[in-house]
C-alpha cells in the first residue's frame, strides 16, 4: 500500500534526476564545443597538468570551488521570483543551472580520474550511475506509453483532444 502511494514520489524523483543526467549528457559536448573554440583548451590543459600534481583530496577541491561563485546566482533568481519577476526569475535560475552542470561537466571530465582514486568517491559515482539506471528503468515505460498514446490511431482519446494532438503537430511541421 505504502509502495503504491510513493511510485509518484519516486517517478517524479526520477524524471528530475533523468533531466540533471540529460542535462549533463548535452551540456557537456557544448561545453567541449566552446572550449575548442575559445582558448580555453589551454586552460583545459593548464588545469589537467595542475590536477596531475594534486592529491586526490586537493583535486576534490577543484571541482567544487569553481560551482560556488553560481550559488548568488541562483539567489537573485529566487529574490526576482519572490518579488513577482517571473521571466527574469526563470531566465537566471535557467542560466545559473546551464551555467553551473556545463562548468561541473568541465570541471569533472579533468578530474575524474583523480577522483575516482578515492573509494569513497568511486563508490558514489557508481551508485549515481546505478541510480541513473534504475530511474531509466522506472521511467523508461512511461515513456513508452506517452509515446504509444501520442502516435496511436487515438484508441481512448477523445476527439477534442486528437484536434488538439493534430493542431499542435502542424504548428511543429509549419515553424520547420
Amino acid at each position: 500500500m505504502l509502495r503504491r502511494l510513493l511510485q509518484p514520489i519516486w517517478v517524479l524523483l526520477a524524471i528530475i534526476f533523468l533531466i540533471e543526467a540529460w542535462l549533463w549528457d548535452h551540456l557537456e559536448p557544448i561545453v567541449a564545443a566552446i572550449v575548442a573554440a575559445m582558448p580555453l583548451r589551454a586552460v583545459k590543459a593548464w588545469l589537467a597538468d595542475r590536477v596531475d600534481s594534486l592529491s586526490p583530496a586537493m583535486t576534490l577541491i577543484v571541482f567544487i570551488v569553481p560551482v560556488l561563485p553560481l550559488f548568488p546566482l541562483k539567489l537573485i533568481g529566487f529574490w526576482l521570483l519572490s518579488h513577482e519577476h517571473w521571466m527574469s526569475a526563470f531566465l537566471t535560475i535557467l542560466f545559473a543551472k546551464f551555467l553551473g552542470v556545463g562548468v561541473t561537466a568541465f570541471i569533472f571530465d579533468v578530474t575524474r580520474p583523480k577522483l575516482l582514486e578515492m573509494g569513497w568517491f568511486e563508490w558514489l559515482y557508481r551508485f549515481i550511475l546505478v541510480l541513473r539506471a534504475r530511474a531509466n528503468a522506472l521511467v523508461d515505460p512511461i515513456k513508452a506509453r506517452i509515446k504509444d498514446a501520442l502516435s496511436g490511431g487515438g484508441e481512448g482519446w477523445s476527439a477534442r483532444t486528437l484536434r488538439l494532438i493534430q493542431r499542435f503537430r502542424k504548428s511543429v511541421h509549419q515553424a520547420r
